[in-house]
C-alpha cells in the first residue's frame, strides 16, 4: 500500500520482493476498507506499512469481519512507532510487528529488530550487518558518546550516500568526520540496541528545558479516546516555546483539552504537558502516511 516512488516502499516491497521472487499484491492509494479487504482475500505474508496505518488497523470497528492471519511479519518504518500501536496491532492479529529506522541519506536503512530474538520495548533495533551506529555530542560532534548518552545518531557503512548531488556545503556539513549526521536525537544501550528519541530540529526549547515532542506524543496516545497526535513547540513569552497538541479522537470519543492534560499529570513533567491542546478531525500527513508538523508550524508562523 506504499507508495513505490518513496526510498521505503522503493526498497523493502519492490527491490526486496524482486529479489525474493515474491509476488507482489499492490494497491494505488491507502484506503483502510480495501486494505483489509485484500489481505482477507489475498492472503499475504509480509506486509509494511508506517504507524498511522496500523494505527488505522486497530481502530477498525469493522476489524473482526477480516481474516489477517496469513501475515506473519509486519515491519513499520517512515516514523516512530508508539509503543501501545504496536502492541494493540500485535494482540488483534497474532502477526510480529518490527520497527525498523534508516532515511533517504543511507539507501535506506540502518537499524532494524530482529524477527526472532531480543527486542525491546521503544528500541529502533540493531545496526544492519557492515553498519557502525555511533551518538555523538551535539554540540561538539568530534566527541563520542558512552552507552546511555543521549546525542546525535551517526552512521558509517556501504549503504551511506556520497553526498546531496551539486550541494557540496550540505554534503560537507551531513557527513562531517566520514560520517553522516542524520540530525536525529537517540542512545544505544550496552548491548548495541538504538533507540530513537526524536528530530534535533523539532527539539522544544522551553525555559532551558530541552522537551521531546515523541515523548508527550507517545504519553498522549495512552489515552483511549486518542488516535493520532501531533506535537509542535510554539512561542511563550515567559519560556521561549511550549509545547501544543495537536489531536485526532477515535470514532465516537469524546474529550477536552482540560480532561487531557489531567490525564497526562501523572506521565509528563508541567514542563511538558501542552500549554495548548486543539482537537482537529484530521491531522496533515506526507505522501506516505506519516504525520506531518511542517503544515501546523507554518500555520503557527503565518
Amino acid at each position: 500500500v506504499l507508495p513505490l516512488f518513496h526510498v521505503f516502499a522503493m526498497t523493502l516491497v519492490m527491490n526486496m520482493g524482486v529479489a525474493l521472487a515474491a509476488e507482489l499484491i499492490l494497491l494505488p492509494r491507502f484506503e483502510l476498507g480495501t486494505l483489509l479487504q485484500t489481505i482477507h482475500k489475498t492472503r499475504p505474508t509480509l506486509f509494511l506499512g508506517v504507524p498511522t496505518i496500523y494505527t488505522a488497523i486497530n481502530s477498525s470497528p469493522k476489524l473482526n469481519q477480516y481474516d489477517l492471519s496469513s501475515i506473519r511479519y509486519c515491519i513499520s518504518g517512515g516514523a516512530p512507532l508508539p509503543e501501545n500501536v504496536k502492541a494493540e496491532f500485535e494482540r488483534l492479529t497474532g502477526c510480529v510487528l518490527v520497527e525498523g529506522y534508516g532515511l533517504s541519506e543511507c539507501s535506506p536503512v540502518v537499524t532494524c529488530n530482529p524477527f526472532v530474538g531480543t527486542r525491546k520495548k521503544g528500541s529502533i533495533g540493531l545496526p544492519l550487518p557492515g553498519t557502525r551506529v555511533e551518538i555523538r555530542d551535539i554540540k561538539d560532534p568530534d566527541r563520542p558518546l558512552p552507552a546511555g548518552d543521549k546525542g546525535e545518531i551517526c552512521v558509517i557503512g556501504p549503504q551511506v550516500m556520497a553526498g546531496y548531488w551539486k550541494q557540496p556545503e550540505e554534503t560537507a556539513n551531513a557527513l562531517h568526520g566520514n560520517r553522516l549526521h542524520t540530525g536525529d536525537i537517540g542512545y544505544m544501550d550496552e548491548e548495541g540496541h538504538v533507540f530513537l528519541i526524536d528530530r534535533i530540529k523539532d527539539l522544544i526549547l522551553c525555559g532551558g528545558y530541552n522537551v521531546y515532542p515523541r515523548v508527550i506524543e507517545d504519553a498522549i496516545l495512552l489515552h483511549p479516546s486518542v488516535s493520532e497526535v501531533t506535537v509542535i513547540g510554539i512561542p511563550d513569552e515567559y519560556r521561549g516555546q511550549s509545547p501544543k497538541a495537536f489531536v485526532k479522537l477515535s470514532e465516537g470519543a469524546s474529550l477536552t483539552g482540560g480532561e487531557l492534560c489531567k490525564f497526562l499529570e501523572d506521565k509528563l513533567s508541567r514542563i511538558e504537558i501542552p500549554r495548548e491542546v486543539e482537537f482537529r478531525d484530521d491531522l496533515p500527513k506526507t505522501m506516505i502516511g506519516k504525520l506531518s508538523k511542517k503544515e501546523l508550524a507554518n500555520e503557527k508562523k503565518a
